[in-house]
């Protein structure tokens, strides 16, 4: 498979995407091939799973550059012993002009195949949440940006440190793979990665309006990632592609406080 179609390939596998995941959080409803017009947004399950949580959400401050998609990612590992680690992740449009929505600078550099596959519109009706979850792909957006992580026991895979450079890892995996050169399915380690050795433990990171220390990567030349302890069992880090960061305030607060 070529270039062109692997990158066709993956937009529209993006534009399925949003009903595969509707379909798996419909509740008591099967559906088969076509999502209904009436089918439930899977951000409302989303946010109910996250009702109840003992721990804050962390996200970016509100700032006109940026949009939340309302869409956490949800991580969790479970076992005998009940819940040992839960991580939520969320995701923001960028807007390069804030002033004005319609501007081009706005837009995504998308490649015919890619602008071809979010433009067509299939002969039956789809929900409203899809239909925009679809137009919002036409702009940039800073994916699973900001990651809150819980974990019930501590051990060096749980340092603040080691999770700065998994979800740096998990970035780049995930939305550098031609940069990189990374083939198509799955992705092993690699000197694509980033290391204990590209991690700063000087920076600081502002919480809630109060600088505070932190861990940054700053070796990457794609991404910046920065990162901070919440808590003994909490841990937040951002992982932001640089070509945004000039668009950005790189500051955090309590998106979602503990309710239990």
């Amino acid at each position: 498979m070529g270039g062109s179609e692997v990158r066709r390939a993956h937009a529209e596998s993006l534009v399925l995407v949003a009903e595969e995941v509707a379909i798996r959080n419909a509740r008591g409803m099967q559906f088969a091939g076509v999502l209904p017009e009436d089918a439930p947004d899977p951000r409302l399950e989303s946010g109910r799973r996250l009702l109840g949580l003992t721990f804050p959400l962390m996200g970016l401050v509100p700032q006109p550059t940026i949009e939340d998609t309302d869409g956490p990612a949800i991580m969790e590992t479970t076992g005998g012993a009940g819940r040992s680690q839960l991580a939520v992740s969320f995701s923001y449009t960028l807007w390069r002009n804030p002033d004005d929505r319609a501007d081009p600078v706005n837009l995504k550099d998308l490649d015919p195949q890619e602008q071809a596959a979010i433009d067509t519109v299939p002969p039956w009706p789809r929900p409203a949440w899809l239909i925009e979850y679809v137009d919002m792909m036409r702009y940039p957006q800073l994916w699973e940006a900001v990651r809150t992580c819980w974990t019930r026991d501590s051990s060096e895979h749980t340092t603040l440190g080691r999770q700065l450079i998994d979800h740096t890892n998990y970035i780049l995996m995930n939305q550098f793979r031609d940069e990189l050169g990374l083939a198509p399915g799955p992705t092993g380690d690699g000197p694509w990665q980033v290391g204990p050795s590209s991690v700063n433990t000087a920076a600081t990171l502002e919480i809630d309006g109060e600088d505070v220390p932190a861990f940054e990567i700053d070796t990457d030349p794609f991404v910046y990632a920065l990162g901070a302890q919440i808590r003994p069992d909490v841990v937040t880090t951002l992982v932001i592609a640089r070509d945004h960061l000039p668009y950005l305030r790189l500051a955090v607060h309590t998106r979602m406080p503990a309710t239990a």
